[in-house]
């Protein structure tokens, strides 16, 4: 006999309560004060923007030499603070989310510019995640990997080894690949992909991205929602993720319309109201884990774009409103774009943006020791400023925008130099939408 409450309907019928509290709470709710201090906005055509096109080409370049070891996004080890030699190769458990995010910054640089060395950087990037499909022999997204026969293997596999490590063959090679693969691995190489798919009319390019989209959500849709490694073990499921589970199939149905629109529409129909459920808890702490903004404006970005009913389309706007109501005072240039993107011109927002990417052109790009605690105010916790902190004092980090603006201690040694993908990802998305 079936107790009471245990059936799927009274499931649907809880989480329908719940989004319905949680549209009725935000809609009530009025607007928060801002109170954080931001940057002084200035009229865009009176901040010298001269050389941010070069410094953009030149991080690029830093990238190809430097950042792409095996293909995919690491950051370098170098061997004193002032010094540029290359000792070793760290946050390579990230290579799958920031080689997204270096791919869809170069596919905007090709719209803009239509640049050759644009597009073969964009090429470069797909191999990458190619390959982060291609090793694990399953079409499981590995989080990197590494010639086995490599001398910066030994490193990186003991700094990776929490999370797993596997062997696999690419074109006769032997590497080792991380598993143990997160969702924000999955948001940013597909975030990537459907980028460059609208970005870069090469039909070539399209095909791959077209074929490694479907590869990568077929394996997802047939471990439902599960990220499965090749012993069995779950990494973590996309279940309770309505907002990212839409998002990855609306890029599915963008680049295979053919096997992706029918699931998205069913999907759809059963998950869109509940896709403010987990974003209205997230809001709820604007500072832990801030790399769940990232995550949920990266998703948005696409699932809102390219909803094709208005019916479906505000439920996502509503939950994007409540996400946009937190971040919109965090100072974040990346945050910005994706608003302009979704929402169009907006005078004191884009007066900002380029104040932030300049101020981001005067932090070093290594990973010095920051510690601001009694020098900036903190409020709820010791380790967190009252107000958004200015972007040349923030902590210093992989990419600057998935990182709490009110972070008052952090950092390394001066050893890590980032890639720079927080700044030529707003900048170019800053040309493409004429905010420069």
């Amino acid at each position: 006999m079936k107790h009471k409450g245990s059936g799927r309907g009274d499931r649907s019928l809880i989480l329908t309560s719940a989004a319905e509290a949680v549209r009725s709470l935000h809609t009530r709710r009025p607007a928060r004060k801002k109170t954080a201090a931001r940057i002084s906005a200035r009229p865009v055509d009176i901040i010298d923007t001269e050389g941010w096109e070069e410094a953009a080409l030149s991080i690029s370049q830093k990238i190809q030499e430097r950042h792409l070891p095996f293909g995919v996004i690491m950051d370098p080890i170098c061997v004193s603070p002032d010094r540029d030699g290359i000792v070793n190769y760290t946050r390579a458990g990230d290579s799958a989310i920031w080689t997204g995010h270096y791919l869809a910054a170069e596919a905007f640089r090709y719209k803009v510019t239509e640049s050759p060395d644009a597009l073969e950087n964009a090429r470069v990037a797909l191999a990458g995640i190619q390959s982060l499909v291609d090793i694990t022999g399953t079409g499981l997204l590995a989080r990197t990997l590494v010639p086995t026969d490599s001398r910066f293997a030994e490193a990186i596999t003991r700094e990776e080894a929490s999370n797993g490590i596997f062997k696999g063959k690419l074109n006769g090679r032997e590497y080792f690949w991380v598993g143990d693969t997160s969702r924000d691995q999955y948001c940013g190489v597909l975030f990537g992909l459907a980028v460059a798919h609208e970005m870069v009319t090469d039909p070539g390019v399209r095909s791959e991205i077209a074929q490694l989209v479907t590869r990568l959500l077929e394996f997802l849709v047939d471990h439902h929602w599960a990220v499965v490694m090749p012993d069995g073990r779950i990494s973590t499921v996309f279940i309770g993720r309505p907002d990212q589970q839409l998002a990855l199939l609306q890029i599915g149905r963008r680049v295979n319309s053919g096997r992706f629109s029918k699931l998205y529409r069913e999907r759809r129909s059963a998950l869109a109201r509940f896709v403010i459920v987990p974003i209205a808890f997230e809001v709820l702490d604007d500072h832990n884990s801030y790399f769940k903004f990232n995550l949920a404006t990266i998703n948005l970005f696409n699932l809102i774009r390219w909803e094709d009913s208005s019916q479906f389309k505000e439920h996502f706007t509503f939950a994007y409103t409540v996400l946009r109501r937190t971040t919109d005072d965090h100072g974040n240039a990346h945050f910005n774009m994706i608003d302009r993107a979704l929402k169009g011109p907006d005078r004191k927002r884009d007066q900002e943006t380029p104040e932030l990417l300049a101020a981001w052109l005067r932090r070093p790009s290594r990973d010095e020791f920051v510690d601001l605690r009694g020098t900036i105010p903190s409020c709820g916790q010791p380790d967190r400023a009252c107000h958004a902190i200015p972007v040349e004092q923030r902590v210093r980090t992989d990419f600057l925008w998935q990182r709490s603006p009110f972070l008052l201690v952090g950092g390394g040694s001066g050893l890590i130099e980032a890639p720079g993908i927080d700044f030529i990802l707003p900048y170019w998305m800053a040309r493409f939408y004429q905010v420069l």
